[in-house]
């Protein structure tokens, strides 16, 4: 598969950000290695653009005639390799080298066709959807894999979504203009389209694995018999009697849950993959019960564990390291040490790493400040994986498989 051309831009109009992105498109599409005709585009900009999703999206595709489908979504930031625009005008546009008959992109005007099985999908979606939950796992359910990606649009104005297709002919999509509000869109590929996933939670557990064996609603009663509340104090050192330390230690502990037949963490001593992080919400001294965000159920597991700018960059090392040894196995762990400690010519595109280009899907809490200054959490990526064409957005919640996450990260590659 070739690398995808891809471009990004800031501009106080749109008109000129697009300018430059296609300027890098075209440039790109005639270098060696890189596809010359790609059909399919995913294009992401932040809000300040929102008001002129459908002009965007119509300039680029009368542009960029041979592209007939277009996917993706607006967020508060949106990424690209090695950087990061938050609270600016920017757009970002990766074409993407698929054959026409493995994949469908979809929407609630055009619902996938019966005679098209998904294997993946990559799934842009409303915060404010109705049922979004059941949504995400009816759409999990369809393919083949059960394998999710993507996230939720994130704006200070409107919740846009682009979802436009031809499946890969110039016919196009009908009389949909291609902007949506609400529901789920976003692009089903076939099991020709292969492509490698992970999450990074940015958390390290600091106690050991629990089984929930008392709940009520999202209470947590009792963990391995032993009342909630006394296990959390004893897993994190803490006591009652000094009400500051422990508060201040619990604001900055999370819960890892999943269910009875999953590992909380894993051999490697890291969440599992479907493990879901959420916040301590309140303690019950009366009933010596911890309250998260989320409800519970006995035989649940659970570990405590903490998220800080060190464990999210570990982490996200972590899950770079993981996809380039799963691309790799034969060059790895030596090119894991080699990735990070290299210059930026020794991590240039190449055949052997075989990534034609990635999909990064950020939490928009974690942007940023939580990784140590502006496009950090990027150059993590970019350093770890290698600079390849990448494109992405900081989300209201990130999907992955069939759970909506949270101060997470989902980095897609497709191979």
């Amino acid at each position: 598969m070739q690398l995808f051309p891809f471009g990004h831009a800031t501009h106080p109009q749109w008109q000129m950000a697009a300018g430059l992105v296609l300027a890098q498109l075209r440039a790109q599409m005639t270098l060696h290695g890189y596809a010359a005709s790609p059909t399919l585009g995913l294009l992401y900009i932040t809000d300040h653009y929102a008001a002129h999703a459908q002009e965007i999206l119509d300039h680029l595709g009368a542009e960029l005639p041979t592209v007939t489908d277009w996917s993706g979504t607006v967020g508060v930031g949106i990424a690209s390799s090695n950087v990061e625009y938050f609270d600016e005008p920017a757009l970002a546009v990766m074409l993407c080298a698929v054959p026409s008959d493995q994949y469908r992109v979809f929407s609630g005007v055009s619902p996938l066709p019966a005679t098209f099985r998904p294997h993946t999908a990559l799934v842009h979606a409303d915060s404010g959807t109705p049922e979004l939950a059941e949504l995400i796992t009816e759409m999990s359910d369809r393919t083949a894999t059960g394998y999710l990606f993507g996230g939720l649009a994130s704006s200070r104005s409107e919740a846009v979504q682009f979802a436009i297709g031809g499946n890969g002919n110039l016919s196009g999509h009908g009389k949909a203009g291609g902007v949506f509000s609400g529901g789920l869109s976003g692009v089903a590929f076939a099991e020709g389209v292969q492509l490698v996933s992970r999450v990074t939670q940015g958390c390290q557990p600091v106690a050991p694995a629990r089984s929930i064996t008392g709940a009520d609603g999202n209470l947590i009663t009792e963990l391995d018999g032993e009342p909630a509340l006394d296990v959390l104090l004893e897993d994190l050192d803490l006591t009652l009697e000094e009400p500051e330390a422990a508060i201040a230690a619990l604001r900055k502990t999370l819960v890892g849950l999943t269910q009875a037949s999953e590992d909380v963490v894993n051999r490697t001593g890291h969440f599992g993959t479907d493990v879901v992080v959420r916040h301590i919400i309140g303690l019950d001294p009366r009933r010596r019960g911890v309250a998260i965000a989320d409800r519970v159920e006995e035989g649940m597991k659970l570990a405590f564990c903490r998220r800080d700018v060190e464990a999210a960059r570990a982490d996200l090392v972590r899950i770079c390291a993981e996809i380039r040894e799963e691309l790799e196995p034969e060059e790895l762990p030596l090119a894991v040490a080699a990735a990070l400690a290299s210059s930026e010519a020794a991590n240039e595109p190449n055949p052997a790493r075989r990534i034609a280009g990635a999909v990064y899907v950020s939490c928009a809490g974690r942007g940023g400040p939580h990784f140590g200054g502006p496009s950090a959490e990027l150059q993590v990526v970019r350093r770890a994986l290698g600079d390849v064409p990448l494109v992405g957005f900081f989300a209201g919640g990130e999907i992955a498989r069939r759970h909506l996450y949270g101060y997470t990260g989902v980095l897609t590659v497709f191979t």
